[in-house]
């Protein structure tokens, strides 16, 4: 891991709160020169500083407002290939590998309940995977942030 001067942290702060901001808008923030800016932020993308981009698109806009998560348990030894047919299933939208009691947590969005049973059948059918357990989404309580790790780092420095 490398690890981050007070510049760095300051563009990661900008970035978390405005991804969309452009080299210009960053510069002039953080009252530094553009050159810098792109210098800085073409390190930071090669350190493996930033996720890859794109625009969340709200899966509910897509007729998908049910979030469930499955535990999946699986055959280790099939695990690759599990994966690769996860992948090919549109709904599942992501999929951890897990130490415990379940090796997958499998992230699905669906229309309704119906939809979600389905879908916990097409996991169920793939070969390799031995059961799963199912939780529904209440709700997002804290959506995916990073500034208050950014501002334990630039504590640290």
């Amino acid at each position: 891991m490398r690890s981050y001067d007070a510049v760095d942290l300051s563009l990661l702060t900008a970035l978390a709160e405005d991804p969309r901001a452009t080299i210009a808008a960053l510069a002039e923030r953080l009252r530094l020169s553009r050159n810098t800016v792109h210098a800085r932020l073409t390190r930071l993308e090669e350190s493996g500083a930033f996720l890859a981009f794109d625009r969340r698109i709200n899966p509910a806009a897509l007729g998908h407002p049910l979030t469930a998560f499955l535990e999946v348990t699986v055959r280790q030894r099939e695990l690759p290939a599990i994966v690769d047919r996860l992948a090919e299933i549109p709904e599942v939208v992501q999929a951890y590998g897990h130490s415990g009691a379940a090796d997958l947590r499998v992230h699905v969005v669906c229309r309704d309940t119906d939809h979600l049973f389905r879908i916990d059948a097409a996991i169920l059918a793939i070969d390799g995977v031995e059961r799963t357990e199912t939780s529904l989404s209440m709700g997002e309580l804290i959506p995916y942030r990073i500034q208050p790790l950014i501002e334990a780092a630039r504590r640290n420095l």
